[in-house]
């Protein structure tokens, strides 16, 4: 494990050295200037050239990354133009929303997806297999923002089952805040929940031709036992390599479908930080979410080893 993390190491920071340079480089290169915004209506040139001063925008670039990539390297992620507060209070007043609702939708992609992988893979009815292809091809078609519309139709405004605004924390009522977040979860987890699918019905269909599988049943084992034992089993790496590609996904699809469920998350502060060019906020929110990308994958890689003894963690061959 230790030699695995020590080899991986200079990539990380590399990734994450290139990701810095994107994140600060990005907002800035959008239309429009904080210093016009914070000088409010009809500002002068004078007036917009003070902010720039005050703010430190006057500077190279290159001053401007160094100050802060150095502050980040102290815990200092900054302070927020528009807010005057610092950038950390921010994301720690907003994170335990996305957290909670990151979490859920992890869980309800491996649950679905192995679900839905391991009935398409083992169907061998031709009405049944055709409607499990049906069902994964829909949810990975339809995009994740269409899916909470139609919840919020059908579960908030035609049957009143479950709130669709707002959200309650599930630490404060677990009941409340369930409610709260299964619906952006769900919505947020079908799609890649049915990549995830699709992985494991294509391996496990692969791995049923198999020599070891017909030995098995030429053993007289059970349909049942070589599904779960041999082919679901053989199959596991497919599917934790795809939950791990579909993190990104659900990363992405968050900012979109806390927007729509209106839950004060990172996905809102970052949408707001975008409309009013506090870029301040923003460097931090992409920089974060590649760090989150870039471990989850290497979470991935451990656990992948786990499962399957051939994979050796830091072997170079």
């Amino acid at each position: 494990m230790i030699r695995f993390l020590v080899g991986k190491a200079p990539s990380l920071v590399f990734v994450l050295f290139a990701s810095s340079i994107v994140a600060f480089a990005l907002p800035r290169l959008a239309p429009g200037d904080v210093a016009v915004v914070l000088a409010g209506d009809d500002p002068t040139a004078e007036s917009i050239a003070a902010i720039r001063r005050e703010l430190g925008l006057d500077r190279s670039p290159v001053v401007q990354y160094a100050e802060w990539i150095s502050g980040l390297f102290r815990g200092d992620l900054g302070e927020s133009f528009l807010l005057q507060r610092s950038v950390a209070s921010l994301i720690g007043d907003r994170i335990g929303s996305t957290v909670q609702l990151a979490l859920l939708s992890t869980i309800l992609v491996v649950l679905i997806g192995a679900t839905l992988g391991t009935l398409a893979g083992s169907a061998r009815v031709g009405w049944a297999r055709a409607v499990l292809d049906f069902a994964n091809s829909l949810f990975v078609a339809v995009p994740s923002f269409l899916v909470g519309l139609g919840f919020i139709l059908l579960f908030g405004i035609f049957n009143r089952w479950l709130p669709v605004s707002g959200e309650v924390s599930v630490l404060d009522d677990p009941v409340w805040g369930f409610q709260y977040l299964i619906l952006p979860a769900l919505a947020l987890a079908l799609g890649p929940a049915a990549v995830v699918a699709r992985f494991i019905q294509t391996e496990m269909r692969a791995v049923r031709n198999a020599e070891f599988v017909d030995l098995a049943l030429s053993k007289g084992a059970s349909a049942r036992h070589i599904t779960l034992r041999h082919v679901f089993r053989n199959s596991l790496g497919t599917g934790v390599v795809a939950v791990g590609l579909q993190m990104g996904n659900v990363l992405a699809g968050a900012v979109i479908i806390e927007a729509i469920f209106a839950r004060n998350g990172l996905g809102q502060l970052a949408v707001s930080s975008v409309q009013d060019r506090d870029f301040t906020v923003l460097q931090v929110l992409i920089l974060g979410a590649v760090l989150v990308a870039v471990l989850c994958q290497l979470l991935t890689e451990i656990v992948l080893a786990a499962l399957d003894p051939r994979i050796r963690l830091g072997d170079q061959t």
